[in-house]
């Protein structure tokens, strides 16, 4: 076991990208291929959840389009994420907050934590 670990891990590295937990609102930019041209999209929304560990990591976002929920899972160590960027941390009791499915309007929304100031 340790030895396909070590192999995981070595051949899938991880980027180095920002923590973020459920309930945080981040950008996703990854890549796209479209013949032979690459552009960077973007994907922003709410960390429903992270999954596993390592090289097979992988997160739920879902943002609102129109009226309709889209959900969309990354995974950490795909070589098509460019970069994540977190909006605001979202204060939450739950790992997977799967209850945000079923919210409309201002119900749906997630508390901001507060951030201390350090002196």
């Amino acid at each position: 076991m340790e030895a396909i670990k070590f192999v995981e891990n070595d051949l899938s590295p991880i980027g180095n990208f920002p923590a973020f937990k459920a309930g945080d609102t981040i950008i996703v930019y990854y890549k796209i291929k479209e013949g032979a041209k690459e552009r960077i999209q973007h994907f922003q929304g709410v960390v429903l959840m992270r999954k596993n560990s390592g090289a097979n990591e992988t997160f739920t976002i879902r943002k609102m389009s129109g009226n309709i929920g889209v959900e969309r899972i990354f995974p950490l160590a795909s070589p098509f994420l460019d970069k994540i960027e977190v909006v605001k941390h979202g204060h939450v009791k739950r790992a997977r907050i799967y209850y945000l499915r079923d919210l409309t309007g201002k119900s749906a929304r997630i508390k901001e934590k507060k951030m201390v100031a350090a002196k």
